[in-house]
């Protein structure tokens, strides 16, 4: 070979060694920038899951003729990735069929086929109108704890790990925490076996001061009995609707409820021009549940009138959102 041909081989060689190597420099700094993006995304990502509570759209339901059973479809159309059902939104078809185990398999199946058919978790079930927990009657208690059997049973047949109860009963506190502690140890002994929770929320009287509340927890004392910490609801008693006379401090109440929470419901009303809720900080409310240690689903609950039902679980899904990016 001339040495002019040599030359000119060589530097054709080292000319394709050199593209090579930037491409495949450029190629590494591709994959590179694309697994930065993507750890960028997950830290961007909030410290919790959103579930949605279907008591947000109960006017949709009750006024509008939404069907309850497409209560998933809905949910997952708004980015949510939970549900957490109201059984008073089913009563009807079910006191119709005087809660049969019939009635009772139907709601069951047809709640986990929808569930199912979008790819959502089912995760509580938020039960009112089956008695008082936390009635002074021992008798009453006991029918009221029984009467809930049925709800755990469809919970354990759902894959929701809790059902929501009330404690509601006497007024007098300390007849109130023991007949809580008793209706509570009764009912999360059916349910420990069945793998199911039963949660208490905020909801008026007693059970919104939260150090009460808190007390009846440390007295329980059962893995399968806790909390769910409501934003909103620590009216301990309400005037002519919607004046409270009597508020428990919020941020105290969900500071000492959170230890035993085993879900979240942020309670939504009012917005202003930021987009903010008018009535809680979420900011200092999302600070409260993540030093807890929470990670968790939290659930969107509205109840405002000023915007729809939709725009309401919009603004307060991305009110939830965008405030955990500050955190």
């Amino acid at each position: 070979m001339k040495t002019s041909q040599l030359l000119s081989t060589t530097l054709s060689v080292v000319f394709f060694m050199s593209v090579f190597s930037c491409k495949q420099a450029k190629k590494e700094t591709s994959e590179e920038e694309m697994e930065t993006t993507e750890m960028t995304e997950e830290v961007a990502d909030p410290f919790f899951k959103l579930s949605l509570a279907q008591w947000s759209m109960h006017r949709m339901i009750r006024e509008d003729g939404q069907d309850p059973y497409e209560f998933a479809a809905k949910a997952k159309a708004w980015g949510f990735e939970g549900l957490e059902y109201v059984s008073q939104l089913y009563r009807d078809e079910l006191e119709a069929a005087d809660y049969s185990e019939e009635a009772m398999k139907k709601f069951v199946d047809k709640c986990n086929a929808e569930a199912a058919k979008h790819g959502m978790q089912n995760l509580i079930i938020m039960i009112d109108g089956q008695g008082d927990l936390a009635t002074a009657d021992a008798a009453a208690r006991k029918e009221a704890v029984e009467n809930h059997y049925k709800w755990v049973d469809a919970a354990a047949a759902m894959g929701c790990h809790s059902i929501r109860v009330n404690l509601s009963g006497t007024q007098e506190p300390e007849a109130w925490v023991e007949a809580s502690v008793d209706g509570l140890t009764q009912l999360s002994t059916y349910a420990k076996d069945k793998n199911v929770n039963i949660i208490v929320e905020n909801h008026g009287g007693l059970s919104s001061k939260g150090e009460l509340l808190a007390a009846v927890m440390t007295k329980v004392n059962m893995d399968n009995c806790g909390t769910l910490p409501d934003f909103g609801n620590f009216c301990i008693e309400w005037g002519e609707w919607p004046e409270c006379n009597e508020w428990y401090d919020r941020y105290k109440g969900m500071s000492e409820l959170m230890p035993f929470a085993k879900a979240v419901s942020a309670k939504s009303h009012d917005f202003d021009e930021n987009g903010e809720e008018k009535h809680s900080d979420y900011t200092k409310m999302l600070q409260i549940v993540k030093d807890a240690g929470y990670s968790g689903y939290i659930g969107v609950e509205f109840e405002g009138s000023e915007l729809s039902e939709e725009e309401g679980i919009i603004a307060t899904r991305d009110l939830l959102v965008n405030t955990a990016k500050t955190l």
